[in-house]
């Protein structure tokens, strides 16, 4: 294992146009919920910023809004240095309902657009109809580029058959203990130039807590959350989007971008976590 000083430059994953965006994101799935929280959820969040990890994610499902409105209020001033995602509801993904429900994300963030709007997950409405409504929001300048959420491989080869090519991303529960993308999806992406962004990389901080990567991490100098993201981060064109309602956090976070795994130290992790031996459903949080 080698760690790189930071500079505060942060590794990038490029997408299907080129642009390029930090491999370590934030998330902000249960933020925004309580006050007592928010000044310190805040500052994270600013923090994150400072240190590169500019992307943000959210959805209008996190709190009813509430996490949109932290966001907005945590960027504002901000908002150029930042590559702003939200979710939308499937119930909303309709012609009909998708661009409401897009203002009102905007609304909430302070923002009049977006840099990546997803799917959150699959719902009723058929896929051709999102992708056209997506595509709308597109021509429209209201965001910047569309994917999805929690979508497998046979939704995501419908998704393209449906014309959904311009898709960047596939938004997936991904850790040490949820192997399965790696049997199929993972490669199937790929091979269609499309990234994979890992939601619950420490698997909600239960990761923390298992012995076996406790003592890898021990051994290592690093903490076990560090080792898990640096295992996620290991692959090039993912981005990974863990949670952190602290500053201490988000710096902790921060450094598991630096750290490069050697091969013991993979070959460890995969004995302690086993890759899939076949395929798996895509599973969901």
């Amino acid at each position: 294992m080698s760690l790189s000083q930071p500079d505060n430059a942060m590794r990038t994953v490029t997408l299907p146009d080129g642009e390029q965006v930090p491999c370590l994101g934030q998330g902000t799935w249960m933020m925004g919920d309580r006050k007592d929280r928010r000044d310190g959820e805040i500052a994270a969040l600013r923090a994150g910023i400072d240190l590169a990890m500019t992307l943000i994610d959210t959805a209008e499902m996190y709190g009813d809004g509430a996490s949109e409105t932290l966001i907005g209020e945590a960027i504002a001033g901000r908002r150029d240095e930042v590559f702003l995602v939200s979710k939308a509801y499937p119930q909303n993904a309709s012609l009909a309902r998708l661009a409401r429900s897009c203002e009102a994300s905007l609304e909430r963030l302070g923002t009049d657009r977006l840099d990546l709007y997803l799917l959150h997950w699959r719902g009723n409405v058929p896929l051709d109809e999102t992708v056209e409504a997506l595509q709308a929001l597109q021509r429209a300048g209201k965001i910047r580029h569309w994917g999805v959420s929690n979508l497998d491989t046979n939704d995501m080869e419908e998704l393209v058959d449906a014309g959904g090519w311009s898709c960047v991303t596939d938004q997936i529960l991904y850790n040490l203990t949820r192997r399965g993308p790696e049997h199929d999806l993972l490669p199937w992406l790929e091979n269609h130039g499309m990234t994979v962004m890992a939601y619950s990389p420490v698997e909600q901080g239960l990761l923390i807590d298992n012995r076996k990567l406790a003592a890898l991490a021990s051994d290592l100098g690093v903490t076990p959350a560090q080792l898990a993201l640096a295992w996620t981060l290991r692959k090039p064109g993912l981005i990974a989007i863990p949670k952190a309602s602290t500053v201490e956090h988000v710096r902790e976070n921060r450094t598991a971008a630096d750290i490069t795994l050697d091969e013991e130290t993979l070959a460890q992790l995969d004995a302690a976590f086993a890759a899939p031996r076949e395929r798996r459903p895509l599973e969901m949080l």
